[in-house]
């Protein structure tokens, strides 16, 4: 059977026997009381373990493991700063995000987990059944291992549905990718406390609500392909088809998830597009010393930027009753202000297509990556008016958005970061002439790019996750 049908299915399903929608909000706000958590921000010289390393110039863990808090100075010819410096998060490993997917009467349910991170604005939100890094699950932390761990760690590549490597946030983590992957069992699984069996088309509903549905669950359902009409796609489409309001945006956005013929640009003109851009763009990085990290300024509880800009590191120590590892302290990224991340989508030729920006980011592994239409993670979006499709995203008629939604960011790492995710249906007016590091992508074309490595950012997988086929 072609592995893309039972996605589809489950996109197209919400019905589930075992617990719905709304019970699952229930569930996850009875969850939140059950686990006691306390997060207090502390001075750096309270890390248990952590310490300033004045020989490397950098903020580390004294078992060399977990991450490093780093400075760095960029030079680029993209945009209108030609070079600053930063810190950043350096974590060259690899870890899991991974999902256990099993069939229960011709239907795909994921098992997911109520999961608190730091971080998180609501504490518990909506996780991968496994995720974890390596320091994690090589128990360096000393604490137990990851439920579920060996279902991936022995899965045969029968049972492996998804499996890619996917970057994270580029203006933030230097050269960070986590496997993201997707197994099916078919035998029972153990299904603990604190987890939960849903369908795909439920978790892309509790999406469209604020803060539910944490990002690596997002990440990694966004890398799911549904197929192209045509043999069982088709016949499952074609049957299914009448229940849909032709003129929804749900229709419109299937619709643009199978269409394989209706695009503006070939798959060929796309990537000759990006790699052209690529080969115009430079991206230099050089270390410096965290101690010298240029506007930059280490306090006793804050490494922050002399004008209270962007993002500040900062140390916190954490009690969350329901861990590996009950207590422990940690450096967090806390972000000045809350961003915008936002596409554009118009129908071209009868089928939807976003209108994706080729962005370059200091920490991205490969110069750039495919980013949302208007992307403003830093800094204060409402001054930035020269902005390609700024004005466009924050004048929008409410008739023509179509999702709107807060989304938290990874919660391990940064403290109640949440952002702002809006799709918006363009007029027909809108012009399909763009400037030339932006191109018009159909859903189809998107899923096909994703299946590769650091094509798409993770604010466009993260927004993509969102898009819902069904009511």
């Amino acid at each position: 059977m072609n592995v893309n049908y039972p996605f589809l299915k489950s996109a197209l399903t919400e019905q589930n026997p075992f617990i719905s929608t709304e019970e699952t909000m229930v569930w996850l706000s009875e969850q939140n009381k059950k686990i006691e958590v306390q997060i207090h921000k502390i001075r750096f010289d309270q890390l248990d373990q952590w310490f300033f390393n004045k020989e490397r110039g950098l903020l580390q863990h004294q078992t060399g493991k977990f991450f490093t808090i780093e400075g760095i100075q960029v030079d680029t010819n993209w945009g209108k700063v030609p070079t600053w410096q930063q810190p950043i998060i350096n974590q060259p490993e690899i870890g899991y995000l991974g999902i256990i997917t099993k069939e229960i009467n011709g239907i795909l349910y994921f098992l997911l987990q109520a999961k608190v991170e730091p971080g998180n604005v609501n504490n518990v939100q909506l996780s991968p059944t496994l995720q974890a890094t390596r320091s994690n699950y090589s128990q360096v932390h000393k604490g137990k291992k990851p439920l579920y761990l060996e279902y991936f760690v022995n899965a045969t590549s029968e049972q492996i549905l998804l499996d890619q490597l996917q970057s994270e946030q580029g203006a933030r983590f230097l050269k960070k990718r986590n496997r993201n992957i997707i197994i099916k069992v078919d035998f029972n699984v153990p299904q603990q406390e604190n987890f939960v069996w849903l369908t795909l088309g439920q978790i892309k509903k509790l999406i469209a609500y604020d803060n539910l549905v944490n990002m690596d669950t997002r990440t990694v359902i966004s890398g799911i392909s549904f197929g192209e009409v045509g043999d069982e796609i088709f016949n499952f489409y074609t049957s299914i088809s009448s229940l849909f309001d032709q003129s929804s945006y749900e229709n419109k956005m299937l619709r643009s998830t199978l269409d394989s013929s209706s695009s503006l640009y070939s798959f060929d003109e796309i990537l000759n597009w990006f790699t052209a851009l690529k080969c115009s763009y430079d991206l230099d990085l050089k270390p410096v010393s965290i101690f010298e990290t240029k506007n930059w300024e280490i306090t006793d509880s804050e490494i922050v930027h002399v004008d209270q800009n962007y993002f500040k590191v900062i140390a916190t120590k954490v009690s969350i009753s329901n861990r590996e590892v009950f207590r422990w302290t940690q450096p967090l990224i806390e972000p000045m202000q809350e961003g915008l991340i936002a596409f554009l989508a118009k129908e071209i030729n009868g089928v939807y297509h976003f209108l994706i920006q080729a962005k370059l980011e200091c920490g991205n592994f490969d110069i750039l990556e495919m980013a949302p239409t208007v992307q403003c993670l830093t800094g204060s979006y409402k001054n930035s008016k020269d902005l390609d499709f700024l004005n466009e995203v924050l004048s929008a008629k409410q008739e023509n958005i179509i999702f709107d939604s807060m989304q938290s960011e990874e919660g391990g790492r940064f403290y109640k970061e949440q952002n702002r995710n809006v799709i918006i249906e363009v007029d027909d007016d809108f012009s399909t002439d763009v400037p030339d590091n932006f191109i018009w992508v159909t859903l189809h074309q998107l899923n096909m790019f994703i299946k590769f490595n650091n094509y798409l950012n993770i604010q466009s997988r993260s927004l993509l996750s969102a898009i819902s086929f069904i009511k």
